[in-house]
């Protein structure tokens, strides 16, 4: 597609360009630029091996000793365009992969022996590389013996509870070869994508091992990519309205977007599979076999253009329907709200639930997180809450320039962040308007997934004393901005003819919170820290490879006098308190024990009485915790009278929002901060007293 519009180049002088290209970019613009010499290549080296085989599955010794040949060579090579060890990876990876497909179709193809009492490690970072073939072949027999015994325990419990008289009783022996089938599609089904992986896919995960080593937030994108995620930050697209996937040769439609142009026609439904595409009236391309972005890639189109899909329904029967583009939504990525009885009578708290940072720089009216967030605080001082609950956690992130109005949403005006390039003085972002949206008790919700936006504004409302910050011990610490760099536009002059290159996001700056410290690699503690399944686990960005350290720089001057939280320790101990006598935070707090215990746990028998008994101690453990989150804490929770009327008429969003409202009347999270809103406002009241 794509091609279409630039001449046909030499690939290997295309790939020259874009390795050379893609180092001059991180040299010029990149916060912490590296030396480009044999440590680096060394690093280089190890993140790529990690990439292709992490898992140590396909690679003997032999092969890795003619890799090693390379490993002080990448810096040179990068720097000069050369792609030799790249290409020896890809035909060492190719004959792996049929060798070890090899393997796996002639061991599946034999039946396993349960009892034979052995084990495997399914950590590749807890085994060594195996010394030859045999050796490989023999880690393949016990990795696919526990793959087929995991499916046989499984079949062979369902037949045992089978309450159907008419159900086929099938013996030990049918059960496990009906195992090694499924396993065998499996694996077929995964080596068929990867076989048809095409140079540029694979040259891309040799980029980005590249990119990987400035810091794990630089990444290469292929044209593709970048407009895939462009998708995924804005929250819309041009298309059809319909997500796709990849089943053996055929694309199928995964589920057809709610208001979108595939939707509002009727006609394409879910599982419906895809044969051919066309664009208007040319002649359409049958796409089976096709890898599944190339498929996107001809269904997707601007606005207003049609795109002819010959499709096969569940019944069998084939049709061609004209589906005319249009602008896709992805609501499920808006903000949205919800009232909450507190804990008096007529104390009503708002909720808002913002799952990203979004904003759609593309289109004039296009959505961006600020301005739904200043709609929904509208609609919420509106409705007289009496407090409001921001609920940040899973939030990646997403937009500097939201981040920096909505955090000034509850301030008058002052500082929210610093920033700081390499051999920059800080830059300070502010928020300059003195309209304050909401002055009333504010909690932030947090959890270890918080990252990036979520965290300037988790730290300003912090450091500002506007809010109280509840969640898990720690945000995720990203505490670095990218930006892109469209290597079209960089590329040298004598090269233009090799477009298109892609695009590199990579890191350009640090964020600093305004008391000087950094939000990178820490992230920001809470407040007031509550438990979850990860409690005791080490997660976030000080477990990604490459990461950028902490540092600080100074502070900067702030003050607000909107509300100031002068009871804060009495409020963490009331919280406390209610943790230490709640019955579900006890049992969360032991759970998460559980997850410690769990977290390094990867040897595993492949004999069926060890691998029985193993299953039943962790079934056992599991089902202490598996009502936690079933009973309803929050038994008020109401959508806003003014949100009503956009579930009328469509059943699938008013079942998605019947869940929204479902799960918030579950979460103790949700109700612990409502409790210390209420803390808040009861100690507010107390002093007023006094």
């Amino acid at each position: 597609m794509l091609a279409a519009f630039w001449p046909q180049t030499d690939p290997s002088q295309k790939e020259m360009v874009l390795m050379q290209t893609v180092l001059r970019g991180l040299e010029r613009y990149h916060y912490s630029p590296q030396t480009i010499d044999d440590d680096f290549s060394q690093k280089v080296f190890d993140l790529y091996l990690q990439n292709i085989d992490g898992a140590k599955r396909l690679f003997t010794k032999a092969e890795i000793d003619r890799l090693n040949a390379y490993r002080n060579k990448l810096d040179d090579q990068a720097l000069a365009g050369d792609f030799t060890f790249f290409n020896l990876s890809q035909e060492l990876l190719d004959a792996g992969l049929k060798k070890t497909q090899g393997f796996y179709r002639e061991i599946l193809a034999q039946p396993f022996d349960f009892n034979a009492k052995e084990e495997v490690e399914l950590d590749g970072e807890k085994r060594q590389w195996a010394a030859n073939d045999a050796e490989l072949r023999d880690y393949w027999r016990r990795y696919l013996k526990y793959e087929a015994l995991t499916r046989y325990v499984e079949a062979t419990q369902e037949q045992e509870k089978s309450t159907d008289a008419n159900a086929e009783k099938k013996t030990p022996e049918q059960l496990e070869n009906d195992a090694r089938t499924k396993v065998l599609e499996m694996f077929d089904r995964w080596y068929d994508r990867l076989f048809k992986l095409k140079r540029d896919e694979r040259l891309s995960q040799y980029i980005n091992a590249v990119t990987g080593i400035y810091d794990p937030h630089t990444n290469y994108f292929k044209p593709i990519d970048k407009e895939n995620f462009d998708i995924r930050f804005s929250g819309r697209l041009e298309g059809i309205g319909a997500r796709l996937m990849t089943e053996g040769d055929y694309t199928k439609v995964s589920e057809v977007v709610v208001g979108g142009p595939a939707w509002k026609g009727k006609e394409l439904e879910e599982n419906d599979v895809l044969l051919k595409v066309a664009q208007g009236d040319e002649e359409p391309v049958d796409i089976k076999g096709m890898l599944i972005d190339d498929v996107v890639q001809l269904v997707r189109g601007p606005k207003g253009t049609e795109v002819r899909l010959t499709i096969k329904k569940g019944d069998g029967t084939v049709k061609v329907i004209s589906i005319i583009r249009d602008v896709v939504i992805f609501d499920e990525r808006f903000a949205k709200s919800l009232i909450l009885d507190g804990a008096n009578d007529g104390e009503r708290i708002g909720y808002i639930s913002l799952p990203s940072f979004y904003a759609d720089f593309e289109n004039q009216d296009g959505r961006n997180c600020a301005e739904d967030v200043a709609a929904e605080l509208e609609k919420l001082k509106t409705a007289g809450v009496d407090g409001i609950i921001l609920d940040l956690r899973n939030n990646g992130g997403g937009s500097l320039r939201d981040v920096v109005k909505m955090s000034g949403y509850f301030i008058e005006r002052g500082p929210i962040v610093q920033v700081k390039g390499r051999n920059q003085d800080a830059e300070v972002l502010s928020d300059t308007d003195p309209r304050v949206q909401y002055d009333g008790p504010v909690v932030v919700l947090v959890n270890n997934y918080s990252a990036s936006a979520s965290e300037i504004l988790a730290a300003a409302l912090q450091d500002y004393g506007r809010a109280v910050i509840v969640g898990s011990n720690s945000t995720f610490g990203k505490g670095t901005v990218q930006r892109f760099i469209d290597l079209d536009r960089v590329v040298s002059p004598a090269f233009t003819d090799v477009r298109p290159l892609g695009e590199v996001k990579l890191t350009t700056q640090k964020f600093y919170r305004i008391n000087g410290g950094s939000t990178q690699l820490r992230g920001v503690t809470p407040d007031i820290v509550l438990p979850d399944s990860y409690h005791y686990i080490t997660s976030g960005e000080k477990e990604e490879n490459h990461a950028l350290s902490w540092t600080e720089i100074k502070p900067v001057s702030y003050n607000q006098s909107v509300l100031r939280l002068d009871h804060l320790t009495e409020v963490k101990r009331r919280s406390q308190e209610r943790q230490h006598n709640s019955a579900i935070f006890q049992q969360i707090d032991a759970n998460a024990r559980r997850f410690e215990r769990q977290n390094d746990f990867s040897k595993y028998p492949v004999a069926l009485n060890e691998y029985k008994a193993l299953q039943a101690g962790i079934e056992a453990e599991a089902k202490q915790f598996e009502n936690m989150f079933d009973a309803v804490v929050n038994p008020g929770v109401y959508n806003l009278p003014a949100d009503l009327a956009a579930f009328e008429g469509d059943e699938s969003k008013k079942a998605r929002n019947k869940d929204f409202v479902d799960t918030t009347g579950k979460d103790v999270y949700i109700r612990e901060a409502m409790m210390i809103i209420h803390d808040i406002i009861d100690l507010e009241r107390l002093a007023s007293r006094n």
